[in-house]
């Protein structure tokens, strides 16, 4: 499967692309990275340096592939943080563009706002970007619970909300839903849960809270989940992204560094082990 990612890229550690393009590759896939900004490390550091793109840029570089001659082999189209909806526009551009000339391509992307307890990290406007300009052009979407809270205005504390407001956004154009991050009421001690919907169901996996924050795991499990779902079913799909997910953390935890280890968890990437149940709710 070939897949254009339009994401940020850091030199050092792993954030949008340099999160995203690895697992993509390990997993088997071809990937054209298209990046928007190429910074020296994520901006958690508090300091970076490096270049924001321009939208003309972004779009020249998509432009040039396109004359290639090869939007037609394209699968996917990923997107993750916008840092603007001018860059915004661009990137649903190019999903157009994309499915134009292969109409069984899909649009996944990240809708990244914001998490429970930092609120908002986003640009004014973005979040309403998302909700309704980016949620109807995606196939697929992989909102964190608060992110979902926003899109739908609803708000989360039991499964039965997971799944109301996930259906709520596949009646406006997805037609896959992967909520990460959900805690709700019913969500087991120490533990944190991934659930994806789709027209064929809807389904749950459990797994341990470690007690840390690393910048780049949710671009990370946004590609591993695509990767899957270009080839597998949802539940699979669902399965494979969160054993390869809690590994990348495992190992980052047990490493004690800042930076998520990508390439120290490439076995668990490419080989999950399927150590979790994936429970069927609808």
């Amino acid at each position: 499967m070939k897949i254009m990612s339009i994401q940020s890229s850091v030199a050092y550690g792993h954030a949008g692309n340099s999160s995203a393009v690895f697992p993509l590759q390990r997993l088997g896939h071809e990937v054209w990275p298209v990046y928007t900004v190429h910074f020296s490390n994520h901006t958690g550091y508090g300091e970076w340096r490096g270049p924001v793109f321009e939208p003309d840029t972004v779009r020249d570089v998509i432009t040039g592939i396109e004359e290639r001659g090869v939007l037609p082999e394209c699968d996917a189209v990923l997107s993750g943080y916008m840092g603007a909806d001018t860059i915004g526009e661009v990137i649903l551009d190019a999903a157009a563009r994309v499915k134009a000339a292969n109409p069984k391509a899909i649009y996944c992307a990240d809708p990244v706002m914001g998490d429970v307890g930092r609120g908002f990290f986003v640009r004014p406007g973005i979040p309403e970007f998302m909700r309704d300009q980016v949620v109807p052009a995606a196939d697929v979407i992989t909102p964190n619970q608060f992110e979902l809270e926003f899109l739908t205005g609803r708000t989360i504390a039991s499964v039965k909300d997971v799944l109301d407001a996930a259906q709520d956004i596949r009646a406006r154009g997805p037609e896959t839903v992967l909520v990460t991050s959900v805690q709700t009421d019913e969500t087991p001690a120490d533990s944190v849960q991934l659930a994806v919907v789709n027209g064929e169901g809807a389904w749950i996996v459990t797994t341990p809270l470690l007690p840390m924050y690393v910048v780049g795991a949710g671009d990370a499990t946004t590609a591993i989940f695509l990767a899957h779902l270009l080839t597998e079913s949802a539940p699979e799909a669902l399965a494979a992204t969160a054993d390869s997910v809690f590994g990348i953390m495992e190992t980052t935890h047990a490493s004690g560094a800042r930076e998520i280890q990508i390439v120290g968890s490439q076995e668990q990437i490419a080989h999950p082990s399927g150590r979790f149940e994936v429970t069927r709710l609808a």
